[in-house]
């Protein structure tokens, strides 16, 4: 399996949910270094306790005085998602962002652009697969309107700045990500502990989680499959879920019996064929059961019951 060792990397939003056990896996062979606006000053500390090197730069007007000259990788993680309705602000960060990004640091062996499963046209059928060359649209989804259309605006720069700059790149659309620091499976774990209904999309929803131990490993051979044009692929666990049968394995866990309520809006099920993503870099690691057992015990000791 591919490992990054003695690089310079830089990872753009390194306190995220996905990106900072990444940072802490990355810091222990590489010089990692991480970029975000860190509007709160303790996400920053808590990057700069992992050994990253972090320094302030606004995607939306960025200023590269204070980088290296090159990295060797860039991993681009940062995203702009919110309730708001403004598009040109989120176009600026997720889109123009990417094409700075790029620009920027032209000379790199390798980009990773990580963007969402929420690039594709919603199917009515909740436990679809969805395939890389499936139809794309703006689904406007409740919880950020912008993110859908911005993020299919991402790709499209990566894929042109990949071509104009002759740089490697892999476009990873992300399904579910978990660990105990969170993702979506983590946030309706926190429902069940606190004895509140889950709500789930009506006509049925089904993921594909993954756990950040298969992220980690994953983001070498990510970098390594990098090309131009640009790799496109989906990226998750192996195995498609429904939202009901990996909650109420989440309540087993820890105790609790879920209380589902089916609504027409919310965070809809996008499950994932991942034939093209085994064919470039092979199966994930961590059963979906067993990483939500590590999860569960890690968050919630005191209410474990599980394995």
């Amino acid at each position: 399996m591919s490992t990054l060792t003695g690089k310079r990397i830089l990872v753009t939003g390194p306190a995220g949910q996905i990106a900072f056990p990444l940072v802490q896996d990355l810091v222990r062979d590489n010089e990692v270094w991480g970029i975000a606006r860190f509007g709160d000053p303790e996400s920053r500390a808590k990057v700069d306790e992992t050994g990253c090197i972090t320094r302030v730069v606004d995607l939306a007007n960025p200023d590269w005085q204070d980088l290296p000259d090159r990295f060797d990788h860039v991993l681009h993680l940062a995203i702009f998602q919110a309730a708001s309705a403004d598009y040109d602000y989120a176009l600026k960060v997720n889109a123009e962002g990417t094409a700075l990004l790029m620009h920027r640091f032209a000379d790199s062996a390798s980009v990773l652009i990580v963007s969402t499963v929420a690039v594709y046209d919603s199917n009515p059928d909740g436990a679809y697969l969805y395939r890389e060359n499936d139809l794309l649209g703006d689904n406007r989804a409740p919880y950020s309107p912008t993110y859908g259309i911005s993020k299919i605006a991402q790709e499209g720069v990566a894929r042109s700045m990949a071509r104009v700059l002759n740089l490697p790149t892999t476009i990873a659309r992300m399904n579910v990500s978990y660990s105990p620091l969170g993702g979506l499976p983590v946030m309706q774990l926190d429902m069940l502990v606190a004895d509140m209904d889950v709500p789930v999309m009506a006509g049925g929803s089904s993921f594909n989680p993954i756990d950040e131990i298969d992220i980690n490993l994953q983001v070498p051979q990510l970098l390594d499959v990098a090309s131009v044009p640009a790799t496109i692929c989906n990226w998750g666990g192996d195995d498609a879920v429904s939202t009901e049968e990996y909650v109420t394995y989440l309540g087993s866990l820890v105790g609790k019996t879920p209380r589902f309520v089916y609504v027409p809006d919310g965070i809809a099920g996008r499950a994932i064929d991942n034939t093209r993503r085994e064919e470039l870099i092979g199966g994930c690691s961590v059963h979906w059961k067993d990483g939500f057992q590590r999860t569960a015990k890690t968050r919630y000791p005191d209410l474990y019951v599980g394995p």
